[in-house]
């Protein structure tokens, strides 16, 4: 009967302890999540790049079909492409 009378109250305290651990954690948790929305993951960045590139080769496409339209209504005027060069 004493041991159950001993263990109630820590019974009891055992939400508190919890509780106390959330909240001591919570500013850790925050701070964690503010350098993930500030910072750019390795994949985010690859995934961006691999975008910019896609855009940059599909303008130099299109201007070089342009080009090579005008070459074949008038070769004369054709030099050497001198337009948009997708790069780095």
């Amino acid at each position: 009967m004493k041991r159950i009378v001993f263990l109630l109250p820590l019974l009891a305290c055992a939400g508190c302890i919890s509780t106390a651990a959330t909240i001591v954690k919570a500013p850790f948790q925050v701070a964690g999540k503010a350098v993930d929305w500030t910072t750019t993951s390795q994949e985010e960045a690859d995934r961006n790049y691999g975008r910019k590139m896609r855009k940059a080769e599909a303008r130099e496409g299109k201007e070089r079909r342009e080009y090579d339209k005008r070459c074949r209504r008038n070769p004369k005027k054709c030099t050497g492409y001198d337009g948009y060069v997708a790069r780095d």
